[in-house]
């Protein structure tokens, strides 16, 4: 397992090319970023190119306004298709092994039912667009307490969907933070994941800030990720209390449990 930064929320001190360089630095071993602008492109490759860092992982654009996502919204199928062709050309000049998919927050009078098909078929669509380009896509459950409405909150409702969906280029990101919100067990969580951990994130909880400002239990949850093979991202997306580099007291014991 290895380090990343989502440089969407760190090093935010900093313009969002020149945090490659400050994750470098830190000692992180690349990073990831949510939602990069079409104008972010050239920048972020060329401190790409200076400081070897690849960037993992991009989202798959969100909408717009106050959207979080498309993925379940029926009646949005076009606008989904053209955030997967956009996240697909950004994926490609960014070399992004990994995309992740939102699945949104559905007008309170949707049908549940019919948000859920839609969502298989949009996570079918994708799964077939990024495995032509060789990019794996992850989709993420999200905790209702942050982002009321979201339509994908529990980890069991993840595995169903890639079940149904049934495309071997469909993966779960399992993001500590959320996961211990709304699972009863995180360790058990990550177990009951296993093998369709595709990406995974952390924050600490409560608070979503760094690790050691809440109660999570890094070194339980880090043994029970190691359990299922994952030898994948580790990526640091936080809410930096304070300035970034200042709160990286973490990095160094993270590190001793990784290697």
């Amino acid at each position: 397992m290895h380090l990343i930064a989502n440089i969407s929320m760190l090093f935010t001190e900093v313009a969002l090319a020149d945090r490659l360089a400050a994750a470098r630095d830190a000692g992180f071993d690349g990073v990831e970023i949510q939602f990069p602008e079409a104008a972010d492109i050239a920048p972020l490759r060329a401190a790409i190119a200076a400081t070897g860092l690849p960037v993992v992982l991009i989202n798959v654009p969100r909408g717009t306004g106050d959207e979080v996502g498309l993925a379940a919204l029926p009646g949005r199928g076009d606008d989904f298709r053209a955030a997967v062709a956009t996240c697909a050309r950004q994926a490609t000049a960014l070399s992004a092994d990994k995309v992740n998919i939102l699945s949104g927050r559905p007008p309170p009078d949707a049908d549940p039912a019919l948000c859920r098909r839609t969502l298989i078929d949009n996570l079918r669509h994708a799964a077939g667009v990024m495995a032509d380009i060789g990019v794996r896509v992850m989709v993420e459950p999200v905790n209702p307490h942050d982002v009321p409405g979201f339509f994908l909150t529990g980890l069991q409702d993840a595995l169903d969907l890639l079940d149904e969906a049934e495309h071997d280029n469909l993966f779960v990101q399992f993001d500590f933070y959320h996961m211990a919100i709304t699972e009863a067990d995180l360790c058990a969580a990550i177990a009951q994941a296993g093998p369709r951990i595709g990406h995974v994130q952390f924050a600490d909880a409560p608070g979503r800030n760094e690790p050691g400002t809440g109660d999570l239990d890094f070194p339980a949850a880090l043994t029970a990720l190691r359990k299922t093979g994952y030898d994948g991202a580790l990526s640091a997306e936080y809410r930096p209390a304070g300035d970034t580099t200042a709160g990286l007291e973490w990095i160094d014991s993270f590190r001793k449990m990784i290697a």
